[in-house]
């Protein structure tokens, strides 16, 4: 009776480890919606979230995640301020802005801050798990359009001369001359930031200052104009 050798049992590859995802994200439905999002990618997984950058900045050491997605606008301390923040106690972690904010205002201010990356909330639920993975695997995620003014900025004097008083400008103080150029009043500025109404006045007064602009009138108009394209 002649029998065929026995073949050994094949031997599963150990399947890799799969990257952790920290999600800051203030609103609920959103944050869940990229909890459902990622849940169904074989590499990756969410190890922890939260809705402020304090929460934030208490979880994010005892987790150890490989990359955070962060919003700019958060209650209390800004997206950005939280990316600088994380940046200066740990320069391997990657971080990638998901918001609503128009990248062209925002993301060479993030990559700035120590960021890795800008996407837009609108973008397809694949085109976020493309950036997280280009982001992980240690590319920078940007439009080509943002890549490209970032490369030919320095060239041009005038956009040089006024990206530098933007430059002036606080986190805070930038989110809210954004929200005054789309016609938002301090009130709504002070619900959608976290902060009460007089903190909003007192920041516009000090934006005022420090791009030397005599009147609220003269501030609204940059404003506009600068999400318009024309104050860049």
């Amino acid at each position: 009776m002649s029998g065929k050798p026995k073949s050994s049992p094949a031997r599963s590859r150990p399947a890799k480890p799969r990257k952790k995802v920290f999600i800051v994200e203030d609103h609920k439905v959103f944050r869940e919606g990229l909890v459902q999002i990622l849940k169904g990618e074989p590499d990756l997984v969410v190890c922890g979230q939260a809705g402020s950058a304090a929460q934030a900045m208490r979880a994010i050491p005892g987790l150890d995640p490989e990359l955070i997605l962060v919003d700019i606008t958060l209650p209390g301390k800004t997206g950005l301020e939280l990316i600088k923040e994380v940046r200066a106690v740990n320069r391997k972690v990657k971080m990638l802005v998901v918001s609503n904010h128009d990248e062209a205002l925002y993301a060479d201010r993030v990559l700035r801050a120590g960021g890795d990356g800008y996407i837009m909330k609108q973008e397809d639920p694949e085109e976020i798990i493309n950036a997280i993975r280009d982001v992980l695997e240690g590319r920078i995620y940007v439009s080509e359009e943002v890549m490209a003014a970032s490369q030919t900025t320095p060239h041009n004097g005038g956009s040089k001369t006024k990206s530098r008083s933007l430059d002036l400008l606080t986190d805070v103080e930038l989110e809210i001359l954004e929200l005054l150029g789309r016609g938002r009043s301090d009130q709504e500025i002070a619900r959608q930031l976290g902060l009460a109404e007089p903190a909003v006045v007192t920041h516009a007064k000090r934006i005022k200052s420090k791009l030397k602009m005599k009147t609220t009138n003269a501030l609204v108009r940059y404003a506009v104009c600068w999400i318009e394209g024309d104050a860049k």
